[in-house]
């Protein structure tokens, strides 16, 4: 009875080793526990301070389309000034570029806010009977432009103004795949395929330099402002001058302070943007090669008008171009966060002598990142 006892007395003092060892682990795991907890408390702690310390962005990307078609008055149309894409990002570099052409363009004073760009654009012109295969010489010709953009936009916040400057390089003529954008995008949505591209210009070089530079004319709470703008195009693509101004209402960031505050939420505040915009312009036109024909580039024949009352026949030919263009712009423009999109429609006096004006509408589809 007594070894028995012994026995039983040894696995008792084994039982209570072992017990004491799981509270020892319970307490270990219990502590260990408490120091995760604290673990992750400091790094939320340390992330959402570098949430809170985050550079504003410094990248926008954008997607511009123009289209006869969209109209806000429901009269859309297929014609002249048809269609135009362009996609661009924009950026801001961290430092200073070494590169010389970044160097030499014009930037707006020692503080300025310097966004660069890199863009491709496409354009598109036919005259309003698109099915015709013939010469149409009393309408806009079949004409298409294919480019990239490279572009500077330094802005002045304290002094409220900037320069913009872009050089476009790219080609017009059956090489900007003109006829191949439109007859696929007729295709797609079923609509009457374009039987005159063999009327178009023949392939020239486009090398443009545009110039802007606006400046706040009125300001009031962040409710209205004001700009006045002046341009200057010179190159093989299009030489052309022009004055305009720039009304913004509504709810708003300041202009002068960059693309990438006019395109994404306040800092502070609502998360929303909301205003409308009307752009009145006044253009001097010199040549355009879209309407005229590029440098050494190929015409379509004229057409012979026979003559009468015994007459002798006559060629007929593009109407020339007009020298001076008016046109205005107006729209609503709506930022959410780091998103948005424009509505404009754009109305023009006629750009070649005895046509139509045109209309067309656009969606820009902007974000911040």
């Amino acid at each position: 009875m007594l070894i028995t006892y012994l026995k039983n007395s040894r696995s008792l003092v084994k039982l209570f080793q072992q017990v004491e060892g799981y509270k020892f682990n319970f307490q270990y795991y219990r502590g260990m526990k408490r120091f995760l907890y604290l673990l992750f408390l400091l790094w939320f702690s340390v992330v959402n301070a570098s949430f809170a310390r985050q550079e504003a962005p410094r990248r926008l990307l954008q997607a511009y389309w123009d289209d006869d078609y969209i109209n806000f008055y429901g009269h859309g149309t297929d014609k002249a000034y048809t269609n135009a894409n362009k996609f661009t990002l924009f950026y801001i570099k961290k430092k200073p570029s070494n590169l010389l052409i970044e160097r030499i363009l014009p930037k707006a004073g020692d503080s300025s806010l310097n966004i660069f760009g890199f863009g491709l654009s496409q354009l598109i012109f036919t005259p309003n009977i698109i099915t015709n295969p013939d010469f149409q010489p009393d309408d806009y010709p079949w004409s298409g432009s294919l480019y990239a953009t490279y572009s500077l936009y330094s802005y002045n916040e304290k002094k409220k103004y900037n320069l913009q400057t872009e050089l476009d390089l790219g080609v017009n003529g059956p090489a900007s795949l003109a006829r191949q954008a439109q007859e696929i995008a007729h295709r797609l949505v079923s609509y009457q395929q374009p039987n005159g591209w063999a009327n178009q210009f023949g392939n020239s070089l486009v090398l443009n330099l545009n110039f802007r530079a606006e400046k706040r004319l009125l300001y009031h709470s962040n409710f209205l402002e004001v700009i006045g703008g002046g341009q200057l195009q010179a190159g093989t693509g299009i030489n052309a001058a022009a004055a305009y101004a720039l009304i913004r209402i509504g709810k708003m960031s300041p202009y002068f302070q960059g693309l990438m505050k006019q395109y994404s939420r306040p800092e502070t505040g609502s998360k929303v943007q909301i205003y409308f915009i009307i752009k009145p312009m006044l253009q001097l036109v010199l040549s355009n090669a879209m309407l005229q024909g590029g440098i050494n580039a190929s015409r379509p024949a004229p057409l012979l008008v026979p003559g009468k009352n015994g007459t002798a026949p006559t060629l007929k030919y593009y109407q020339p171009i007009n020298h001076i263009i008016t046109s205005y712009a107006f729209g609503p423009v709506l930022v959410l966060n780091k998103f948005s999109v424009s509505s404009i429609q754009t109305t023009s006096t006629p750009l070649m002598k005895d046509l139509y004006g045109i209309t067309w509408g656009n969606f820009t589809f902007t974000y911040v990142f």
